[in-house]
C-alpha cells in the first residue's frame, strides 16, 4: 500500500506520518486541532478538513490519540459508510476490554480492525530496535503487515484483538516496576548523599543477572512445578522487610516497595514460603482459582 491516512497527530501520530512521509508514501492526515497538521504538510502530506475526507483517501487507516474514548468520539464524526471496506489499524493505548468492544463496532461498520501497541517512545519510530504489537484476523494484518514494518518490527501476537494490549500490558508492567524499583535504590543511595550514578552500574548487574532466570521462572509459572530453592520466598520475605525497615530509617518513603513485601509477607502465610517466586503468581488474581 502506498497510500495511507493518519488520525491523530499528537507526538505519536506525527511520528508515524513522519515516518512514512520518509518512505515516499502518499499520507493524508487529520486531527481535531488543524493546526497539529502544519509540520506535515510541510513535508508533504495532505490536509483533510473532514476525516471523511481523510478516510476516503485511502483504504488504511492509523489511528494513534490519547485513549479509546477519544477514538470513539472521534468515529462518531464519520459519516454512515465512511469505513465500509476499510482496515483500521488502531495504535491507542487501551485495555483489552476495550480493543474487543472497539472491534466489535468497526467490523460491524464493515470495516477489518487490527489492534496495536507501539513499544518505544515517538523518536524511535522507525528505528531498527522499533518495535510494534498487534492482535486482530491474521488476513487482514498480512495484508498490510510491509507498510507496518515502516514503523517497527511488527509483532503479530493472534486473532484476538485484545491480545496486542494484553502484551502491551504486561511489558508496561515489567518496565514501570523496574523504573519503580530503580528509583527506590537512588532515593536510598541519594540519603546519605551517595551519587545514584555510583551505584548505577551495580544496579544494572544485578537486573541483568535477575533477567536471565525469567525463562526458567516462566516455565515454573505455566507448568506449575515451583521448586523448593536455597533462596526461597521466606528469605525474600525478610530482606524486603529489612529494605522497608531500612528505608524508613534512612528517611525514604516505602509505598514502592511495600506492596511487593506484601505478596512475599502472604506467600509465606499462605504455605508458599519454601518455593521459588514463581508460587506467587496465583496470588495476583483477584480470584485465586484463576491462573
Amino acid at each position: 500500500m502506498n497510500k495511507i491516512s493518519i488520525i491523530g497527530l499528537g507526538a505519536m501520530g506525527t511520528a508515524v506520518a513522519n515516518a512514512f512521509l520518509k518512505k515516499d508514501l502518499t499520507v493524508t492526515v487529520w486531527n481535531r486541532s488543524p493546526h497539529k497538521a502544519q509540520s506535515l504538510i510541510a513535508r508533504g502530506a495532505h490536509h483533510a478538513i473532514h476525516i471523511d475526507e481523510a478516510l476516503g483517501a485511502s483504504s488504511l487507516l492509523l489511528i494513534s490519540v490519547l485513549d479509546y474514548s477519544a477514538v470513539q468520539d472521534i468515529f462518531h464524526l464519520v459519516t454512515d459508510g465512511h469505513l465500509d471496506g476499510k482496515t483500521v489499524v488502531n495504535l491507542t493505548n487501551g485495555t483489552p476490554e476495550e480493543a474487543r468492544k472497539m472491534a466489535a463496532w468497526v467490523n460491524a461498520q464493515g470495516a477489518a480492525y487490527i489492534d496495536g501497541g507501539i513499544m518505544v517512545t515517538p523518536e524511535l519510530i522507525g528505528q531498527p530496535n522499533a518495535f510494534v504489537l498487534y492482535s486482530g484476523a491474521e488476513d487482514s494484518f498480512r495484508a498490510v503487515e510491509s507498510t507496518l514494518t515502516i514503523l517497527g518490527s511488527p509483532a503479530y501476537v493472534g486473532e484476538d484483538p485484545a491480545l496486542a494490549p494484553l502484551y502491551d500490558l504486561s511489558l508496561l508492567s515489567a518496565m514501570f516496576g523496574m523504573f519503580g524499583g530503580f528509583l527506590h535504590a537512588a532515593a536510598l543511595l541519594r540519603s546519605e548523599a551517595v551519587p545514584a550514578a555510583h551505584g548505577t552500574p551495580m544496579i544494572m548487574s544485578l537486573l541483568k543477572a535477575m533477567i536471565e532466570l525469567f525463562p526458567e521462572i516462566a516455565h515454573e509459572i505455566d507448568t506449575r512445578e515451583y521448586p523448593t530453592p536455597s533462596s526461597n520466598n521466606a528469605m525474600m520475605a525478610t530482606a524486603l522487610r529489612n529494605v522497608l525497615d531500612g528505608s524508613r530509617e534512612q528517611g525514604v518513603r516505602d509505598d514502592l516497595i511495600e506492596p511487593v513485601w506484601q505478596l512475599f509477607h502472604q506467600g509465606v502465610q499462605n504455605g508458599q514460603a519454601a518455593r521459588d517466586i514463581s508460587a506467587l503468581v496465583p496470588l495476583l488474581f483477584m480470584s485465586h482459582s484463576a491462573s
